[in-house]
């Protein structure tokens, strides 16, 4: 998406999976002006979580355009917490231990968000907001979907446990 003077880049996320772990996908609507873009994919084995995170991921690595502001409406708390609270800080700087999860995703999303300034606004899921219920729709039908992707990383964990 190019970008002009006077919008700004708008983002709604969502991820779901289907028994978490399980089947999941990620829904995403780009917005800029009056332009609109959607994007999804589905995984055969993966969580929750890493579909939230993974949509705010590829939303932000989707962008051509650098160091612009960016709003990111998510229903995920854990997202919203981790970032604006800097806990990923601290979870970076001290890799991860305590069990943290996601490693890979949260090492991702900090390498592509140095790129930009990005603000998130928590939305409540599975409520009146037609975009983020959107994002769910995308989501779970990528998660329903055939043909679905490897999430490696989350799978070579649980094979390895």
């Amino acid at each position: 998406m190019s970008t002009s003077s006077g919008h700004q880049l708008i983002i709604y996320t969502d991820g779901s999976s289907r028994g978490n772990p399980g089947p999941g996908g990620y829904g995403i609507v780009l917005m800029w002006g009056d332009k609109r873009k959607e994007l999804s994919a589905g995984y055969r084995h993966t969580t929750n979580n890493r579909m939230e995170l993974l949509a705010v991921i590829v939303a932000l690595e989707s962008l051509t355009k650098r160091n612009i502001a960016v709003t990111i409406y998510t229903d995920s708390q854990y997202i919203v917490n981790t970032v604006e609270k800097k806990w990923l800080d601290n979870w970076i700087r001290t890799d991860f231990k305590g069990g943290k999860k996601n490693k890979d995703l949260w090492l991702r999303y900090k390498a592509i968000a140095n790129h930009f300034q990005i603000r998130f606004v928590w939305v409540k899921g599975h409520a009146n907001n037609p975009w983020n219920n959107r994002c769910d729709e995308l989501a779970t039908t990528a998660a329903d979907g055939t043909d679905l992707l490897v999430d490696e990383v989350f799978e070579k964990e649980v094979l390895n446990n």
